[in-house]
């Protein structure tokens, strides 16, 4: 007997009011769909229809239950647990079998139950609070830092040079004390003038250079001293701030709720010239959980594979085309067509992680004024030393350095690679601009100028390609520090207007101090080390670098540890101190020099070597 003759005799029986009605339109729903029946359901056919065993052709039966819409014992009532005849009414309900008078009794209040859930998961957000785990080996980590700093600084340094470390220790307790009482950056009006920390800031060095050359010509006898204590002072200021902001952020973190709130999102990709890697990059979106999602992908008048790489996906996701205009166009051009609550920016060279979606969400419901979260992103070749300082680099930036501008709701660069934006606030700034060529942190600093907050999730996780060689590793930091060079002039009058908050309080003044300041005490103190250990004053020379190194691998082993993190990468601390720091130097000067040169900046980028995505 064929498909078409079993759902004929199954018609037959509802005609004549034979069997189970609502199990008879079951079956015939299961035969069309060509599912696989049930033995039950073999059973049931045999008795209703007079069917004999051998008639029913195998390719209608399971050899085993295999529906994922029944139970396998379908004979029993779920409720009562008591045979389920054939002529007697039967109804199926979440994979189970009842008799229809003992469903009756329990199913106002499943239903209520079910229209919970179903309201629960799709309007409303459910906190639930996340115990707190305390780790010891974090704690340790963190006290060595601070008792390490403060030994060093009481057997090293003298007096002077002491009170110039205790003004970083008292910035540090002053911004601690303010983190817990004002988490995030808001408007206040007042006659414009740089903050007090900034002028701190710039005018300390000078105070302390006195200070120091006053004592290092009277106590400790050599000049070359002055510039190593200098940079120890600054590394002290950084440290204190940082480490404890870190650990501040990691706590909040750790405390967050579990939510189940989903709103749409577009997450667009603006690509140019990616034949290599734009394939994982979109399977990775598509096999990322969250349940309301659109892809759009812009093509920015490639001259490869590109496109046609993309098409493939066309069905799943929107794919767009426009003539090369740059980066930012790219972004402008897909928001127009992106109808989400939330934008996330993916760059195409980068995996995301499977549940990033949902923690990077998860960010803007700590506050109403949340128009900004940051991913975190690593790096995913981590084939030689250059990545590896890379990967380095990130963990460290990200761990340390962001986590302390995230307690004050300031986190400055929003970075392409994985970055989330609330849709209504970008709206309202405007199109991502063309002036600088690192449009993520321009439009990062616009948000923050707005009095709006940006935020960082190390949960929402992201696997970006690293240059690979130090030609491409030159090509892209000359690209980035020209860049931030650009935003830091576009956006001085931020350093003067006490309504941008935090942006105007801390963030700023430090982005100043490591790109301008830092890369000068950096190859001063290099200078000085060498004519130093060549004067005769080689052990100081040697102290002053093993307390550097030492602090600077505490440092990194934390970030490790707060990002669970592969240790292994702690044998590359050092190039951080030494070796790669230089090249960071060299380059962050250069870009320097270039700027008051006024020589044009220009899109750099680093040649893909399209890894897989395991």
């Amino acid at each position: 007997m064929d498909k078409k003759q079993i759902i004929s005799k199954l018609n037959d029986a509802i005609s004549n009011n034979k069997g189970d009605d609502g199990r008879n339109h079951y079956l015939i729903k299961r035969i069309n769909e060509n599912g696989l029946l049930c033995e039950s359901d073999k059973k049931y056919l045999e008795k209703i229809l007079a069917l004999d065993t051998i008639e029913i052709k195998n390719e209608f039966i399971a050899e085993k239950d295999q529906s994922i819409f029944l139970n396998p014992n379908l004979t029993k009532c779920s409720l009562c647990h008591m045979d389920i005849q054939f002529d007697e009414k039967s109804t199926r309900y979440k994979k189970d079998w009842y008799h229809v008078d003992c469903l009756k009794t329990i199913s106002d209040v499943r239903e209520n139950k079910l229209q919970d859930e179903e309201s629960e998961e799709e309007n409303i957000t459910t906190s639930i609070p996340q115990k707190i785990k305390k780790d010891p080996i974090q704690i340790l980590l963190t006290a060595s830092i601070f008792i390490f700093l403060s030994i060093s600084v009481y057997f090293l340094l003298g007096p002077l040079s002491m009170m110039a470390m205790g003004l970083g220790g008292a910035i540090t307790i002053f911004h601690v004390i303010g983190s817990t009482k004002k988490l995030y950056s808001t408007n206040v009006s007042g006659r414009n003038a740089p903050s007090i920390f900034l002028l701190f800031l710039l005018g300390s060095p000078f105070i302390i250079a006195t200070m120091i050359a006053y004592e290092g010509y009277t106590l400790l006898e050599s000049p070359i001293r002055i510039i190593l204590l200098w940079a120890m002072t600054i590394s002290f200021w950084s440290t204190m701030l940082f480490v404890p902001m870190a650990v501040l952020s990691k706590h909040r973190e750790d405390g967050q709720t579990y939510t189940k709130t989903y709103p749409k999102i577009s997450i667009i990709i603006p690509a140019y010239n990616e034949e290599k890697v734009i394939s994982h990059t979109i399977e990775a979106l598509l096999e990322t959980k969250y349940p309301k999602k659109e892809i759009i992908f812009v093509d920015d008048g490639s001259n490869d594979n590109t496109l046609s790489i993309a098409m493939r996906y066309n069905e799943k996701i929107k794919v767009l085309h426009k003539e090369n205009g740059g980066k930012a166009s790219a972004l402008n051009y897909g928001l127009v067509y992106a109808t989400g609550e939330i934008v996330v920016i993916v760059d195409a060279d980068t995996i995301i992680g499977r549940h990033s979606l949902r923690e990077i969400v998860k960010g803007f419901e700590v506050n109403e004024h949340v128009a900004a979260v940051a991913g975190n992103i690593k790096v995913r070749n981590r084939l030689n030393w250059i990545t590896k300082c890379q990967a380095l680099e990130y963990i460290t930036g990200i761990q340390i350095v962001r986590r302390a501008f995230d307690v004050f709701g300031s986190i400055t660069i929003v970075p392409g690679a994985l970055g989330a934006f609330k849709k209504s606030f970008l709206s309202e700034l405007g199109t991502y601009g063309k002036e600088t060529i690192v449009e993520d942190f321009d439009q990062t600093i616009k948000l923050l100028k707005a009095g709006l907050i940006t935020q960082g999730s190390s949960k929402a996780t992201a696997y970006t390609e690293a240059p690979n060689t130090l030609r491409d590793f030159v090509a892209q930091r000359k690209r980035w520090y020209r860049g931030n060079i650009q935003v830091l002039k576009r956006h001085s009058d931020a350093l003067f207007n006490p309504r941008f908050g935090y942006l105007q309080r801390l963030s700023l003044p430090y982005l100043f101090l490591g790109m301008v300041i830092t890369p000068i005490v950096g190859f001063t103190s290099v200078i000085n080390a060498i004519v130093g250990t060549i004067l005769g004053d080689g052990w100081y020379v040697l102290q002053v670098s093993l307390i550097f190194l030492v602090v600077h691998y505490l440092m990194t082993a934390l970030a490790i540890r707060i990002d669970d993190e592969d240790p292994k990468l702690l044998w590359y601390a050092g190039f951080l101190v030494f070796g790669f720091k230089q090249i960071i130097d060299f380059l962050l000067l250069k870009a320097i020099l270039e700027q008051l040169r006024k020589k044009k900046a220009t899109w750099t980028s680093a040649k893909r070597i399209g890894m897989n995505k395991n």
